[in-house]
């Protein structure tokens, strides 16, 4: 009886373990903080031309609530002088981005950026 209480004991540990990884995982994967920036094309950074992400941009992107953080990411094309991107980023980088109007950014945002 005893050994059939250590066995499950350990299968239990196991068990939790698991979850603890999984919801860590969960949340790395799916938590996301919108940043803004404005495309500086003279802080591109070209890679290699076999790569699908051919340039790298490094710009200071500004939250909803105004605080500024430094954002790297890459783009398989040069992107617009002075447009507005709406970054969607994770844990692990840039998740998504899309092209936003002046209008659209949050007025702390707005503060940053004097059209």
């Amino acid at each position: 009886m005893e050994q059939g209480k250590g066995k499950f004991s350990v299968l239990i540990i196991c068990l939790m373990v698991l979850l603890a990884f999984g919801v860590i995982f969960y949340f790395m994967e799916n938590y996301e903080t919108v940043y803004y920036i404005q495309i500086d094309n003279t802080k591109i950074q070209n890679l290699s031309a076999l790569e699908d992400m051919k340039y790298e941009y490094t710009l200071e992107a500004y939250s909803e609530s105004g605080r500024k953080k430094e954002i790297k990411f890459k783009t398989s094309r040069e992107l617009k002088e002075d447009a507005y991107l709406m970054l969607e980023v994770r844990s692990l980088g840039v998740h998504a981005w899309k092209e936003v109007q002046y209008e659209e950014l949050p007025e702390k945002v707005k503060l940053h950026y004097q059209k």
